[in-house]
């Protein structure tokens, strides 16, 4: 059976890809992180996909980015921004990707695991350096030199199914596969419940693709939530 360490935040984008790596029949092991983000909202939907779309098993590794804040997602001093911002937003953990790969690529190697498998995308995306093509391009080379399995030429290969595919895109893919997206969080500011905020940016770009993709957003929003 081939195995396959899937990264799982609890969002849409890697509970899609957990569904993705299974229908091409890996053996999935989600790996997710409490990094000292806003809230834990997104652990718990990560627990959720987990069971219920039948990962091996789930780790979620402590490693607390909090500690060095430079982020609205790890620094409560710095506020969500609720409109669209130029440049890399300031909801971009330094490192966050590479950290979190170097992580997985540790778990697969002992494993023996022949894939990873991140969410990122290149298209409907907030501005994230670590979410590029050249960046999965870099560290797949780096892998490749970093490990007893790459240098005796089993590969670990990096999988981005969702790197050209717009957010539409993605939702269509996860209601064919069966995902229930009201059962994730995506959203930066999420309350206890789970329950979006409605207006920050993964909010806005989660509501635009469903709208793109002409299927009713079951998103589960708070109260107090913005028009769309």
């Amino acid at each position: 059976m081939k195995k396959a360490v899937v990264l799982l935040s609890g969002g849409m984008d890697s509970a899609t890809v957990l569904a993705m790596a299974l229908e091409q029949g890996y053996e999935c092991y989600a790996l997710s992180f409490r990094y000292g983000q806003r809230h834990t909202a997104e652990l718990q939907a990560a627990i959720e996909q987990a069971n219920v779309q039948g990962a091996i098993r789930h780790e979620i590794i402590d490693l607390d980015l909090s500690r060095f804040g430079g982020s609205a997602l790890t620094d409560k001093n710095i506020d969500v921004p609720t409109s669209p911002t130029l440049g890399i937003p300031v909801t971009y953990v330094p490192a966050r990707n590479t950290v979190f790969l170097s992580i997985a690529l540790g778990w697969a190697e002992v494993l023996g695991a022949q894939a990873i498998f991140i969410g990122v995308n290149a298209v409907d995306y907030s501005g994230y350096p670590d979410c590029r093509p050249e960046f999965i391009a870099a560290f797949q080379a780096m892998a490749n030199l970093a490990t007893k399995m790459g240098v005796e030429g089993a590969l670990i290969t990096l999988h981005t199914p969702l790197i050209d595919l717009t957010k539409a895109d993605i939702i269509r893919e996860g209601v064919r596969l069966g995902v229930d997206y009201a059962r994730t969080v995506t959203c930066y500011a999420a309350d206890s419940e789970g329950q979006a905020c409605g207006e920050c940016d993964a909010c806005r770009l989660r509501r635009k693709g469903f709208e793109d993709a002409g299927i009713a957003d079951n998103t589960r929003y708070s109260a107090a939530r913005i028009s769309p």
